[in-house]
This record gives C-alpha cells, sequence and structure tokens, in this order.
C-alpha cells in the first residue's frame, strides 16, 4: 500500500509521510516521489506549491 491508501485508511499519521520520502529517497525506485507515495497530480502540485498542511486537507477529505 502506498502512503496515500494507508493515510487514508488510518493506518498511519500524516507525519509518516516524512519517512516514505526518506525511504524512496534511499531506494533504487525508478518511479517519481508522487507514484512511490499514491499521489495525484493535483495533489502533487498542492504539496508542491502550498505545502503540507495543503496535501493533508486533501488527503482528508478523501479519507474513508
Amino acid at each position: 500500500m502506498t502512503f496515500k491508501e494507508k493515510y487514508q485508511a488510518g493506518e498511519i499519521e500524516f507525519e509518516a509521510i516524512d519517512d516514505y520520502v526518506d525511504e524512496w529517497n534511499n531506494s533504487d525506485d525508478e518511479r517519481t516521489l508522487a507514484k512511490f507515495l499514491g499521489l495525484n497530480a493535483d495533489e502533487e502540485d498542492a504539496w508542491i506549491d502550498d505545502g503540507d498542511e495543503a496535501l493533508k486537507e486533501m488527503l482528508d477529505a478523501g479519507k474513508q
């Protein structure tokens, strides 16, 4: 499962995104960071342009 899937299922806290970024940085995974995290283009743009809080709000809107 991706970060997004686990977060929206309530299995992890949002702050775990930092661990996923570290894991991606230290891996040979050829996916983009956004794909690794499970983010769509709108979520990625919000994260880049507006920061963690904007991404968290978007992901919270899709929580199960």
